[in-house]
């Protein structure tokens, strides 16, 4: 199935900004981050569709997920 994946901030360095690409079927979001090397306590906020979800989200054909890192400061 087909996933487009959006990283933003510190997740583009040395990655991407926008990929879409083949995954398994019951690929989760969780499965996503590792397969990037993003560190789950790292995750902030994420996205599928616009709309925010969790680690264990199981994804389907033709989604969006969109992941933020978390963010500091003031």
């Amino acid at each position: 199935m087909n996933i487009t994946v959006k990283l933003f901030a510190s997740f583009r360095t040395g990655r991407f900004d926008i990929e879409t690409g083949d995954y398994p079927a019951g690929t989760t979001v969780a499965d996503i981050a590792d397969s990037l090397k993003l560190p789950q306590s790292e995750l902030g906020i994420m996205m599928v569709n616009s709309r925010h979800v969790k680690l264990d989200r199981v994804l389907v054909d033709g989604e969006v997920l969109a992941l933020f890192p978390l963010l500091g400061g003031g």
